[in-house]
């Protein structure tokens, strides 16, 4: 949802990370199997159909863009699993093989990662204390108080 939100607003805080980002002030983590999911989402005909400025041209633009500010993580082992939503792991994957610090999403399965009462939560946790699951905003908001 961070990377629609990018793709279709210059405004607001997904636009203001990737920003960010192409400024060299982050690192954005990537990798094939979320490239391609991303590719996917944005040419879904219900995703098209809601944002026209979606078209085969600009999602290839786009994930052109993300492919050559991003860092591609190869190795990816499937070390923590998400049953909740499957389909999450791989973002949760890709931020432990990158040995990140944040993993910024706005989707919800993720963002209950960081509640103290969520099982998945604390198996995350112990794999890797120091990963934060945060939103774009407050991510923004932390990194501009340091």
């Amino acid at each position: 949802m961070v990377f629609l939100q990018a793709a279709v607003s210059r405004r607001g805080p997904a636009f203001a990370l990737l920003a960010l980002v192409e400024a060299g002030g982050l690192e954005l983590l990537v990798s094939a199997a979320i490239l391609t999911e991303l590719r996917e989402v944005l040419l879904r005909p219900v995703v098209q159909k809601k944002f026209p400025l979606l078209t085969l041209a600009f999602v290839d633009a786009f994930l052109g863009q993300i492919t050559r500010i991003g860092t591609m993580v190869e190795e990816i082992p499937r070390e923590f699993r998400l049953d909740r939503d499957p389909d999450d792991e791989a973002y949760v994957n890709l931020a432990l093989a990158g040995r990140a610090q944040y993993l910024v999403t706005r989707d919800h399965d993720l963002l209950d990662l960081a509640r103290d009462q969520s099982p998945a939560g604390a198996e995350l946790r112990r794999l890797r204390p120091e990963l934060k699951v945060v939103g774009p905003g407050a991510f923004l908001e932390l990194i501009a108080t340091g």
